[in-house]
């Protein structure tokens, strides 16, 4: 990371989902389609075992031109996932990183309002983190 607000780019698309749905259905199209097109995309597949895997995905996060973050209804029931969209919109804001979220099996207004199974999820990580949740 350089000191003059950019962020230098290892990978061109950072996927951030969740779910074996996910992966064996769409993200297996998508990472397809990026490498006949010659887009270098970053998915968690990539992690070889042993790597310390927080510090390679923040790297990761913060090394591609652009986060891609599929929503779908499990999405928010992981902290793993809350956290890189943390660091996702983070990015975005400081180092203008495109941020372009995808919507599978799940209403925007949803995401956006904390409804449905968003709701619950953030509900659970209340009760579960109470010390931790910030308001």
């Amino acid at each position: 990371m350089s000191n003059n607000n950019t962020c230098q780019t290892n990978c061109d698309v950072f996927v951030s989902f969740r779910g074996e749905d996910i992966r064996r259905r769409l993200l297996s199209h998508l990472i397809d389609t990026f490498q006949r097109r010659q887009i270098n995309v970053f998915v968690d597949v990539k992690l070889k075992r042993g790597d310390e895997i927080w510090p390679s995905l923040v790297g990761a996060i913060q090394g591609s031109f652009i986060s891609l973050i599929i929503f779908s209804q499990d999405y928010a029931s992981s902290l793993w996932c809350l956290e890189e969209l943390v660091i996702i919109l983070e990015c975005r804001e400081k180092y203008g990183q495109i941020v372009i979220p995808v919507f599978k099996h799940v209403d925007p207004c949803d995401v956006r309002h904390q409804f449905g199974s968003y709701k619950i999820a953030f509900v659970e990580h209340g009760r579960k983190y109470k010390s931790k949740v910030q308001i």
